[in-house]
Parts: C-alpha cells; structure tokens; sequence
C-alpha cells in the first residue's frame, strides 16, 4: 500500500508538472532592456518579438531599466521571479565587460543568470559627423593626430563596448580623443549628428541606418570582413590597422534558479524564430550575424568571453564604482 500510494505522489507530481509546462507561458513576457529605446538592442528585440509571440503565444512586453550601462536592467531582472515571465536582452557589456569595470557589481554573470539563448553577434561600424572633411579611416587618423584633444567622441555609457573599441582604436593608432559618456547610443547619436562630438563606435542597425541618410558617415567596421549593410564600408583592418577585429554579442537570459523545462521551451522558441529565413535576412540587412546558441553552449560562450574582455578592460584602464 505504502508503495503504491508513493507511486501515485509521483506520478502526479509528474503530471502536475507536464500540465504546468504545457500552460506555459499563459500570461504576457517581460522583456528587460537596460537601455533607453530607440538603440540597438531595441531594434533588435523588436526584430525578433513578433514571431516569438506568435510562437509562445504571448505578447513580449519591453520594458527599458535604463542606466549605470546596462546594470540598472540586469539588477531588476536578476531580483525577479524565476518563472519564465522576465526575460533579459543584454549585449557584450552588460554581461562580460561589466564584471571586469566594476569593483562592486551587484550581479554576477555566471551565478545570477539563467542563459536561454545568443542570437547575434554584432560587429561595430566607427562613424565620424559627415560635415568632418574626412572620408576615409586614414583621413580621420591624420586629422585627429593634427588636433590632438580637440577630437570628441561619444558612447552609450562608460566601459561599454561603444566605449572600449573607440579605446582600443586610440591605444592601436596612438590618437589622443577625449571620451564623452551618454546615457545610451540614441543620445549619443544625436550629438555626433550635431557636431557636438565627431567620433563614434556603434552597433551597425542603427549606423547604418544613419550613414545611408546621410546623417552618419560610416568609415570602416570592426568585422573581420565587410558588412552587408554597409557594403562598400572597408573593415578597419582593410583600412590599414591589422590584427583589429571585435565583435560583440547579443542573448537573451532569466533570472537564475529558473526550470530546466521552461528554459529549454523559451530557447526552443527562439530556436524557431532565428530558423526563420525572413528573420536572417532582416538581421543581416540590419547589420548583425544570426548567431543561436542555445542555453547550455550559451552559458559556455559566456564563460569564455568573460576573461578575453576582462584583458581588454584591463589594458584600456577604464574602471567604474
């Protein structure tokens, strides 16, 4: 009797948990972005929202937690419910450069975090305002070494990535630029468009966007080899400074602690989604690479970056409290 009546616990508890991962999701997702709206992780979230709903059967729902690079976001979502209904976009510096600027970071990447899926990697486009008489990466190389200190350049916030390229530019061609931070790259867009800095290393959707309006121009990525959204653009390696490629990275994350079911269900849906040709040829026209990695190869790719960048944090000297 005792064994049967532990068989049938079990066999609930089974059922019990089959039902709920089936329900699941049925209510609307969260999807926390640490940026203001408007920038590239919008733009990508954006691109890849309207099929996941339909493949979840659930409105995504962004919500911007804007500040400190990225870890106003990561905070909110790492102190959230780990139940599948608070998802993270995050990029290269909220997940693998934030660890390495702050001394006091109140989350860690490897512990706080349950990775669901990459769906990118992103290369960076190095854009100038296009009233500087400069056309090429060479030019710009001259005029900047002609005016040391009088070449500004913006970022979407301290040690993030739109930081530390720019960074490693100066450290790779010896230019003296000042750094001015903003609170996210639609900010710092404006004022590159407006004169009120002249340099910039951004994500190419929205740079590419720009330099084909002509409010942007674009004079060289940091691929190993050309865009296909800025096609005729030279990679900075092309331009003269060999060895220089970064690329970043774009994935989606829960709070840890959340059920291997409903993790393998929400990265099977973006399995889905980024096999979806439509969704790869409007990422591509964006400027990203379609990149999917699912929870656990995502979890290890994160592990890897980690100390590479960590070493280029180190060798730019940036730091944050």
């Amino acid at each position: 009797m005792r064994r049967f009546f532990s068989i049938s616990i079990l066999l609930t508890l089974l059922a019990t948990g089959t039902a709920a991962l089936a329900a699941f999701p049925d209510k609307p997702i969260r999807v926390v972005i640490g940026f203001p709206a408007g920038g590239p992780l919008d733009q990508h979230a954006r691109l890849l929202t309207e099929k996941l709903q339909a493949v979840l059967g659930q409105p995504l729902i962004i919500d911007y937690k804007s500040g400190a690079g990225g870890t106003v976001g990561a905070q909110d979502v790492m102190k959230a419910a780990p139940d599948g209904y608070t998802l993270m976009l995050a990029n290269t510096g909220v997940m693998v450069i934030n660890p390495a600027l702050y001394s006091k970071l109140p989350y860690a990447t490897l512990k706080d975090f349950t990775p669901i899926a990459r769906t990118a990697m992103q290369p960076l486009a190095l854009l100038v305002n296009p009233k500087l008489p400069v056309n090429t990466l060479k030019e710009f190389i001259d005029y900047s070494r002609a005016r040391p200190g009088q070449v500004n350049y913006g970022s979407a916030g301290n040690g993030g990535i739109s930081h530390l390229v720019p960074e490693m530019f100066k450290n790779a061609t010896g230019l003296f630029m000042v750094h001015i931070p903003y609170r996210g790259s639609a900010p710092a867009f404006t004022d590159l468009m407006g004169g009120q800095v002249q340099f910039m290393g951004e994500s190419i959707p929205q740079a590419a966007a720009y330099h084909k309006q002509g409010k942007v121009r674009a004079l060289a990525v940091t691929s190993k080899e050309r865009n296909p959204a800025l096609p005729d653009v030279p990679t900075v390696i092309e331009s003269g400074i060999k060895g220089f490629e970064v690329v970043g990275f774009y994935g989606f994350l829960a709070p840890a602690g959340l059920p291997r079911d409903i993790t393998a269900k929400l990265s099977d849906a973006f399995k889905q989604v980024m096999n979806s040709p439509e969704i790869k040829t409007r990422m591509v026209t964006q400027g990203a690479d379609p990149a999917f990695l699912g929870s656990d190869e995502f979890a290890q790719f994160l592990s890897l970056e980690m100390p590479r960048w960590a070493d280029v944090v180190k060798k730019s000297g940036a730091k944050l409290d």
